[in-house]
């Protein structure tokens, strides 16, 4: 096994570009964004060798926090990330290769986000000692010669659009009430719609979060991460704004890589959500991404009890599976404890100064990734 790094390595790009459950977290591009705003420094793991083309790899960044502990995670801040092995062969060298070096590396935990079929199958695993497989249907994360292996740490739901239909199918396929005729009213009202990813939408869209984040008792992501986004991805990225009488009232940011578009973030000004904002951006951006080709659209996740964010979601048309992530580590009690502090730390937020909370957030979110 051999760790390279995704950045320097021209064949990482590559493996990206033609693996078919590569995704836009996958890029150079998302990685480079997560480097130069968070200090992370982004490995693949791979058993191809230098010279050699790469037919494997997973990617990783290292999280070194003193707050809350070193690991290994694929990826931070990425809804899924989907180790790219080749179909049909085992994975079972790179499970027992990333048990072992948890150890000896002190991590806290490796962390892996597989999105659909489960990344690891029981047939990958039939080499390994019956002692120390896990049965539970259709996955089996034990490794030979360690006590620990890889376990269900959480479960959320993941939201896709297919959008190989026509424009008026799509548009036949939302909720009549809570979709189409937000959609109208929004026409009604006259809201203005904007695409692009000037500085000055960027500054526009971080003033709809800054006011978003506050609503839900959450730190703001710095304003550094949105530019390097922009910078990383250049016209990959669309920032869509919907205005009343020049006022952006609404945003969200989305992504696009082969045909699949993503929704990565939403924000908007409470005082106008009556005005049907929202889903017309969604509807904006459904016939935008069309016009660049593409055929699915990715919503990202969604916390399995947050009930009004996944009927939004539904309502739109799109269909839901579930999303789980998996983790190595010798610290059993690690998600309790940090749920504790993110409760803790929402608590904090929500009655701190919006300027304090622009300088606090980028420092807590370089820890929580």
């Amino acid at each position: 096994m051999y760790w390279i790094d995704p950045i320097a390595d021209p064949r990482w790009a590559q493996l990206v570009e033609r693996h078919p459950r590569a995704s836009v977290f996958h890029t150079t591009s998302w990685l480079n964004a997560l480097r130069r705003t968070y200090c992370y420094q982004p490995i693949v793991l791979t058993s191809s060798p230098k010279g050699m083309d790469l037919n494997d790899g997973i990617a990783f960044c290292e999280v070194k926090s003193w707050i809350s502990g070193s690991r290994l995670v694929s990826l931070p801040f990425s809804d899924h990330c989907h180790p790219l092995l080749e179909c049909g062969k085992g994975s079972a060298a790179f499970t027992a290769f990333l048990s072992e070096h948890c150890g000896r590396s002190g991590w806290r935990y490796v962390e892996i986000r597989p999105a659909g079929q489960t990344a690891f199958h029981t047939e990958d695993l039939s080499v390994l000692p019956k002692h120390d497989r896990q049965r539970n249907g259709s996955i089996a994360l034990g490794f030979h010669g360690c006590g620990y292996g890889f376990e269900m740490y959480h479960e959320y739901n993941l939201h896709k659009i297919d959008l190989r239909a026509d424009l008026d199918t799509l548009f036949g396929n939302f909720h009549k009430s809570c979709i189409k005729r937000k959609i109208n009213r929004a026409e009604r009202e006259g809201l203005e719609y904007e695409a692009g990813r000037s500085e000055a939408n960027v500054a526009e869209f971080y003033r709809l979060l800054l006011l978003t984040r506050r609503r839900h008792g959450l730190p703001p992501q710095p304003m550094t991460w949105f530019q390097n986004l922009k910078d990383c991805f250049g016209e990959g990225l669309t920032i869509h704004i919907a205005s009343k009488n020049g006022r952006p009232i609404a945003a969200i940011l989305t992504l696009q890589y082969k045909d699949t578009l993503v929704y990565k973030y939403g924000c908007s000004d409470a005082a106008f959500h009556s005005l049907g904002a929202m889903p017309m951006l969604f509807w904006k951006a459904i016939q935008t991404g069309k016009q660049h080709g593409a055929q699915e659209f990715d919503l990202g996740r969604s916390d399995t009890d947050n009930k009004g964010l996944t009927a939004f979601k539904q309502r739109l048309g799109a269909s839901c599976s579930e999303l789980t992530y998996f983790r190595l580590g010798r610290d059993r009690n690690y998600a309790s404890k940090t749920g504790v502090a993110w409760r803790i730390a929402k608590r904090v937020f929500t009655r701190m100064p919006v300027r304090l909370a622009q300088i606090a957030g980028p420092v807590l979110y370089r820890h929580v990734g």
